[in-house]
C-alpha cells in the first residue's frame, strides 16, 4: 500500500548503529506468553489503551515459551521502521532459540543484531545478506540454520519491492523484477524450507513448521496496488494456497499475511509528505479503524502464525488492514 521503493533505496538513512535506533512503535501490549515470571512488565500497562501507539522500551525481557527453542529465518529486516524488524523482536522476546534477519540491503542489519542480543536473553541472532530471490542464498541460509541448530522452524519470507506507477508505466522487465523479489522469494522459501521443516533431530522429536509469506490487501482487492505489486502479491496467495495442500501430512504449514497501510520502511516518504502536509489525519481514513498499521501489528500475527498456537492455521491469507479488505471504500454522503 502507498508509495513504496526497493529496499536499496528506503529512505532510512546512512549505516545504522544500536544507538542511532528508533524504538518500535506498538499498539497492543505485551506479547509474550508465560513465562516464570509474573511480574508485569514496565510498558504492559500503559499499552492496554486502545488504539494508543507507544514503543518498545530498553529491558531485558525474562524468558518466555510462544517460539521457544525455534529456529527463525526472516527476510526483508533491514529498515529501520519494517515489519522484518518488528518480526524480529517479537519471535526473540517470544523464546526462540535463533534469528536470522535477512536483508539484500545491509544498512541496519548489524544494528538490528546487536539491538536484541541486548534485549533478549539466551537467542542466537544471525545477520545475512543475501538476495532472496536468489535460489542458491535460499537454500545456503536455510542448510546453515539447520547445520547449527538441526532444525528449522519458521520462515517468515517478507522481502518485497514496489512502485506507484500505473499499469502504462510499467516496463515488462520492471514487472518480471516486482514478480521476482515479491513472489519468487517466498516461492523459494517454501521449496527449500519445507524440506528441511520436514527434518527431525535430538532437539526436534517431530516434523513440522511455519512458512509465513509477507502479501498484501492489494493481492485480495484491486486499487491497493500498482498492477505489478497488486500482480506479484496476489501471486503470494496463491502459493500459500497451493503449497499448503501440496505439503499435506508433512507438519509444515503456508500462510500469507496480507498487511494495509503499514508505517514502514516501505511507506516512509508517504507518511512523512502527510506530515508535512498536516494531513496524517487521512491516512488510513478508509479502512474502518480510522487509523494506519505500524510493523508491530503484522509482526504479531506472524508470531502467531509461527507458534504452535496457529497449529490448525494452513493455507490462509490473514489480512491487517484495519478491516479495509472488508469492504468496498467510499466516501460518506458520496454514494452517488
Amino acid at each position: 500500500m502507498g508509495e513504496a521503493y526497493k529496499l536499496d533505496e528506503m529512505p532510512d538513512g546512512g549505516a545504522g548503529t544500536l544507538e542511532d535506533m528508533p524504538k518500535i512503535q506498538q499498539v497492543a501490549g505485551e506479547s509474550a506468553g508465560p513465562s516464570n515470571s509474573t511480574a508485569t512488565t514496565p510498558h504492559e500497562s500503559r499499552n492496554r489503551i486502545p488504539n494508543r501507539v507507544t514503543t518498545l522500551t530498553d529491558f531485558r525481557i525474562p524468558p518466555r515459551s510462544r517460539a521457544k527453542d525455534k529456529v527463525v529465518i526472516i527476510t526483508g529486516a533491514n529498515s529501520l521502521l519494517g515489519i522484518g524488524r518488528a518480526a524480529a523482536h517479537q519471535f526473540s522476546r517470544n523464546g526462540a532459540r535463533a534469528v536470522f534477519v535477512c536483508d539484500f540491503a545491509s544498512t541496519h542489519l548489524d544494528a538490528h543484531a546487536c539491538e536484541i542480543r541486548s534485549l533478549y536473553a539466551g537467542v542466537d541472532v544471525h545477520a545475512r545478506r543475501f538476495d532472496a530471490a536468489d535460489e542458491d542464498a535460499v537454500r545456503s541460509v536455510v542448510d546453515e540454520a539447520v547445520e547449527m541448530y538441526g532444525r528449522l522452524d519458521v520462515f517468515f519470507a517478507n522481502a518485497g519491492v514496489a512502485t506507484g506507477r500505473v499499469f502504462g508505466d510499467v516496463s515488462a522487465e520492471d514487472f518480471m523484477k516486482t514478480l521476482r523479489v515479491n513472489a519468487l522469494s517466498v516461492f523459494l522459501a517454501v521449496k527449500y524450507a519445507s524440506k528441511a521443516m520436514q527434518r527431525t533431530s535430538a532437539s526436534k522429536l517431530q516434523p513440522g513448521g511455519s512458512i509465513i509469506g509477507t502479501a498484501s490487501v492489494a493481492g485480495l482487492r484491486s486499487n491497493a496496488g500498482s498492477t505489478d505489486y497488486s500482480a506479484s502479491k496476489a501471486a503470494v496467495v496463491s502459493i500459500a494456497q497451493t503449497c499448503a495442500f501440496q505439503l499435506g501430512g508433512t507438519g509444515v504449514r503456508v500462510n500469507a499475511i496480507c498487511p494495509g497501510l503499514i508505517e514502514s520502511g516501505m511507506t516512509k516518504q508517504t507518511f512523512d509528505y502527510a506530515r508535512s502536509r498536516g494531513t496524517t489525519g487521512k491516512l488510513g481514513q478508509l479502512n474502518p479503524t480510522r487509523r494506519p498499521g505500524v510493523a508491530d501489528e503484522v509482526a504479531r500475527v506472524a508470531l502467531f502464525l509461527g507458534s504452535d498456537e496457529a497449529s490448525y492455521v494452513n493455507g490462509q491469507a490473514w489480512a491487517v488492514c484495519g478491516g479495509l479488505s472488508a469492504g468496498h471504500p467510499f466516501v460518506p454522503g458520496k454514494l452517488a
